[in-house]
């Protein structure tokens, strides 16, 4: 049986790939206030000013983002190991570079759902949505007329993918940390769930204090991911 080798990625390894994350500089994010945009509350508010963001952050990442060194390497340790890919990212990078199994904890920002039955989830460009492709509004509906709003997970809401998320970090053979400042919670909580003794790796160039077993790679996403490849064949 192949080892089971579970990731929990964050913002450094899609910035890499030129996706901003609201706490950069000069980023999309500057302009806006983040609860505007990114709160239930900004959304009872404004409607029409975050379906007009989401809709700007759509047409970046299809336009200019593309999957890096990083997303590709992961896919290539599918040759050997169990890999699953937990994201805080609602970017699909992952994806498309090719990874088999990816939780999103944060939502998908590719992905809208309806307002009245939140089950009902529908992936972007999507002709029965809106023939203007990943733009909507407050006017899009669904096949059945309901409203829809992005499909994120704004502040103060629950994370409905924690839950198979944690599970997954308690079977991991090998538990991987890339490009997270460990501060974003509940998602830096998944090494809490680790077994003791299975091996933890962690890659960021600027790493938060972790526990001296925890084998740290202080280097970019591009850099680290191909050592990691190394340091798991031998």
């Amino acid at each position: 049986m192949r080892k089971k080798i579970v990731i929990s990625t964050g913002a450094g390894i899609s910035a890499e790939s030129g996706m901003s994350t609201y706490r950069d500089a000069g980023g999309l994010w500057d302009n806006y206030p983040v609860m505007e945009v990114a709160s239930d509350e900004g959304f009872a508010r404004n409607p029409a000013l975050i379906h007009q963001f989401y809709s700007n952050l759509r047409t970046k990442m299809s336009q200019s983002v593309m999957p890096n060194a990083a997303h590709r390497g992961l896919v290539e340790l599918e040759r050997d190991f169990d890999v699953h890919v937990i994201t805080q990212n609602v970017d699909d990078l992952h994806e498309r570079a090719g990874s088999s199994h990816v939780i999103h904890l944060h939502g998908e920002l590719m992905k809208v759902r309806s307002m009245r039955h939140p089950e009902r989830v529908y992936t972007l460009p999507c002709d029965q949505l809106t023939d203007k492709g990943l733009v909507t509004t407050v006017d899009t509906r669904d096949p059945y007329g309901d409203p829809v709003r992005p499909h994120i997970v704004f502040f103060g809401e629950a994370v409905p993918n924690m839950e198979p998320a944690a599970r997954l970090a308690s079977q991991a053979d090998v538990f991987v940390i890339i490009g997270t400042s460990l501060v974003v919670y509940p998602a830096a909580a998944l090494l809490q769930y680790v077994p003791h003794g299975v091996p933890v790796y962690y890659i960021d160039p600027r790493p938060a204090a972790v526990p001296a077993w925890v084998n740290v790679l202080a280097c970019k996403a591009t850099e680290g991911v191909p050592r990691l490849i190394e340091m798991l064949r031998k």
